[in-house]
């Protein structure tokens, strides 16, 4: 099996595979960054397209956009503290915070080489323990999925700066939006109103351009000085190429082991249906939070937490490659769309996907391998030029982004209802932020509320209604205890200063 994945790399190797590879991290890099244009739309669009590729190709193009994509929308969030895409939300409270401090090029730098470390892991894993390794997903029943998405909401909402109430608020706000529209058990429609708009419910999409985007721009219009250049960003010199790689002592400070964890979460997440980017950065950065020694600093700036979060996200490519591959089950909304192109070639991903077809799967796995690498060379090239979005005019920026938001909310659902939702959405997250309530806590609400009812509901069916299954599982009890355990060190007995990991996108 070795010696077939070494010839993956030796596809790459191919000038047309190769310039596939390129093109498609480029494709990612730019729909990841601007805000609407994610990763899952550039592959939505690439879909009819792969009819006519070879398709080595075809899946080669798709990684470079997956990894790209993934890692791009930390960018904008950074710089300009929208971030393109929800897995660069947690990013742009620290990445943003020292942005604003006068180190934009070090936030970049940080943020490209724990993005290409967490690649790279999640990419080790996905070729060398596939198979083992979804083996153990496949112990994870409905209860355990349950009880880890559980984890997942309740953490963010403890970990959230200021108010816990506030935050629990959000939250509780974020997973009643996600239950209007059809009834996931049921084929009926639910908080409707009576209108047959709001029966297709409230798009993920919306949600995010309202939350993010349309919030921010409302926030940035609400200031008087929002038409000059910058945002009250410390005054930069001009970045020279070499100020976006790390310095040997920040690396120190964040430590070998914050990589290293944080990607495996990210790979673990990645791994189970529904997990995706939003969720492994989450708790990675929660994770990294509990155990630092300078936990205060979370929220204000932190190398550790930009890292943590930055880490998982991209190791969850790999971990989300895996039950596709040997089960033919996605791991989120991307690995569903790639599930497509397979199909499209005649390959049906399972259980003998590996036997029959290694050959065209390697170059797979390499491809996402080396995209990896591109992210932190694409920062050396391109990072200057990231800067300059924190320096051009405000109004012609917020304008742009605005036109793009509303069009790729569009073109997600060709609906014109939706995008008039995105702009509801964003009023009213403005006037959250206008009395100190978080967004990332409704984000997550909205993302994870159905995944949450759907596990539960199905394991109250399973047990004829009897709670206690979700404590007879063993994954479930452990998923359960970690919950209990999060809310102890970080509420019971909170560090100083209060928990520090900002529930909004501003530190």
């Amino acid at each position: 099996m070795l010696a077939d994945l070494a010839g993956g790399f030796v596809a790459l190797l191919d000038p047309q595979t190769f310039l596939h590879l390129i093109g498609g991290f480029l494709l990612g890099l730019f729909f990841g960054a601007i805000p609407g244009l994610t990763a899952t739309l550039a592959i939505a669009l690439l879909l009819p397209f792969t009819f006519g590729m070879e398709v080595v190709n075809a899946l080669v193009m798709v990684m470079g956009i997956y990894m790209a994509g993934i890692y791009a929308g930390s960018i904008t969030g950074i710089t300009v503290n929208i971030p393109g895409a929800p897995s660069g939300a947690i990013t742009s409270i620290d990445g943003h915070a020292l942005m604003k401090q006068g180190h934009g090029a070090q936030a970049l730098g940080l943020d490209a080489f724990a993005s290409t470390i967490g690649g790279l892991i999640g990419a080790l894993v996905l070729m060398l323990l596939a198979v083992p390794v979804s083996h153990l997903a496949l112990l994870f029943q409905t209860p355990d999925k349950f009880s880890l998405v559980l984890l997942a909401v309740i953490t963010v909402t403890v970990v959230a700066r200021g108010s816990f109430w506030k935050a629990a608020a959000a939250t509780i706000l974020g997973l009643m939006i996600s239950t209007v529209g059809i009834d996931p058990m049921t084929p009926e429609g639910r908080f409707d109103f009576g209108s047959f708009y709001m029966v297709e419910g409230i798009g993920l999409l919306p949600a995010v351009i309202g939350l993010f985007a349309i919030c921010e721009l409302l926030v940035q219009a609400a200031t008087p000085s929002y038409l000059t250049r910058g945002e009250n960003v410390a005054a930069m010199p001009a970045a020279r190429h070499r100020d976006f790689i790390p310095s040997v002592r920040t690396l120190r400070e964040i430590g070998p082991v914050t990589y290293v964890k944080s990607s495996f979460i990210g790979v673990l997440v990645g791994m189970l249906p529904g997990g995706g980017a939003s969720m492994a950065s989450f708790i990675a950065y929660a994770e990294a939070k509990r155990g630092s020694k300078t936990p205060e600093r979370y929220g204000q700036g932190s190398h550790e937490g930009l890292a943590a979060s930055e880490a998982a996200n991209n190791a969850m490519c790999g971990g989300a490659i895996i039950p596709l591959i040997t089960m033919g089950i996605p791991g989120d909304a991307v690995t569903a769309i790639i599930f497509g192109v397979f199909l499209i070639h005649g390959l049906v991903p399972g259980p003998t996907m590996l036997g029959q077809n290694l050959d065209i799967v390697a170059p797979m796995f390499a491809a996402l391998f080396v995209a990896s690498i591109f992210i932190f060379l694409s920062v050396l090239a391109f990072g200057p030029f990231y800067l300059r979005l924190a320096r051009i005019n405000r109004g012609v920026l917020y304008a742009f982004i605005a036109m793009i938001s509303m069009v790729g909310v569009f073109g997600s659902s060709f609906s014109s209802f939706q995008m008039w939702l995105a702009l509801a959405i964003g009023g009213f997250a403005f006037g959250l932020r206008a009395f100190d309530y978080p967004v990332v806590p409704m984000l997550m609400g909205v993302i994870l509320g159905p995944y949450l009812e759907e596990f539960l509901r199905r394991s109250l069916i399973v047990s004829n209604g009897d709670p206690t299954i979700f404590l007879t599982r063993p994954a479930s009890l452990c998923f359960l205890l970690l919950t209990v355990l999060f809310i102890w060190l970080l509420r019971v007995k909170p560090v100083p200063g209060g928990p520090a990991a900002s529930g909004d996108t501003r530190p």
